[in-house]
């Protein structure tokens, strides 16, 4: 099992990163500030004027590290990674079942079954504990239509279909996931899924964790040997990594909505951290990024039983065994495509 690593996020404008052996050295105005082994590594992840050495670049290939560059407020610009690996039939076999839409039909709808069930757990927890408050609560509703959206899955037949069922399974969900904010209503509210920019201050956490699931999903199936482009639900379009995608539709409310709304109902999170551009959208200010950062590097350390593998794991290992189980299927290893199903 592949050992749990950190990704180092370099938020400070005008870092310069640069080698020391088998160190990632990060400086500012001359001053060296960090000192990392990069055999700790899996990833780097640099916001805004943040700039590398070519010897770093090489170091981060030679040891499969990948570096993303991200605006300074988290929007995705590029990734480099050193050469592919992998065996390349593994490869032509995931192009193959890509090509054929009823194998691709049969993945996709195991990995949106995992998207509305882990969708349902967190509203149908959320509902346990308004019910021991005694609260009104409209998620008793929702829960049930998505359980609906379960059940039609098993009927449908065409990849249209279980993309229709997924669409509508996500509407319900975000109709109500304004009740699971608890604490700090006039500055933290959702009203609907916006992105491209986000225009408020919840949106604003969730793009920007979904763009940080969204590298480490990659890594990981890059790391067993798949195209990240490639996927089965979302399909091939240009600069779009749909396989990446696809994984990432199980873990999103899991591991970035639950965090996302922990931080907020514990106040960890303040509006004040929060500002409004000329063009609308919402942005996170630089204490606020990294304390969103610093938690999501600590939940990927809590451990959990994967209910497939039977194994205790840290959480931050969950894209590279999904990726790990999409392999072992493509390879006919698996009788089918087993979704991470939180439990």
């Amino acid at each position: 099992m592949k050992r749990i690593l950190n990704t180092l996020f370099v938020t400070t404008q005008g870092a310069y990163l640069s080698r020391e052996g088998q160190t990632v050295l990060v400086r500012v105005e001359k001053e060296t500030k960090l000192r990392v082994p990069i055999h700790t590594l899996n990833g780097i992840i640099c916001f805004g004027n943040v700039t590398c050495s070519p010897f770093l670049l090489g170091l981060c290939g030679e040891n499969k590290v990948h570096l993303s560059f991200m605006t300074e407020f988290g929007r995705f610009l590029a990734r480099v990674h050193g050469p592919v690996s992998g065996n390349v039939l593994l490869r032509r076999a995931q192009y193959r079942t890509a090509d054929d839409k009823d194998m691709s039909m049969l993945i996709a709808h195991n990995i949106v079954i995992g998207k509305i069930a882990n969708c349902r757990n967190v509203l149908l927890r959320a509902k346990r504990e308004k019910d021991k408050d005694k609260k009104a609560s409209s998620l008793g509703g929702a829960v049930k239509r998505m359980s609906n959206s379960l059940e039609k899955l098993d009927k449908a037949r065409t990849l249209d279909e279980v993309r229709g069922i997924e669409g509508e399974a996500a509407m319900i969900y975000f109709s109500v996931f304004n009740d699971l904010i608890t604490m700090q209503k006039e500055e933290f509210f959702f009203h609907g899924r916006n992105k491209r920019p986000p225009m408020d201050n919840v949106n604003a956490m969730l793009s920007f964790l979904y763009t940080i699931l969204a590298h480490d999903v990659g890594s990981a199936l890059e790391g067993v040997g798949l195209d990240p482009a490639v996927g089965f639900l979302h399909r091939d379009r240009p600069g779009r990594n749909g396989l990446a995608l696809d994984i990432m539709e199980e873990l999103r409310s899991y591991l970035a909505d639950r965090l996302v709304l922990s931080l907020i109902n514990r106040r960890q999170v303040k509006g004040k951290g929060f500002k409004k551009t000329e063009s609308g959208a919402v942005m996170m200010d630089d204490m606020t990024r990294k304390e969103v950062l610093i938690a999501w590097q600590k939940r990927k350390q809590d451990e959990i039983t994967h209910p497939f593998i039977e194994e205790k794991i840290k959480v931050g290992l969950l894209p590279h065994v999904q990726a790990m189980l999409v392999a072992r299927f493509l390879r006919g290893d698996l009788e089918g495509y087993p979704p991470f199903l939180w439990k």
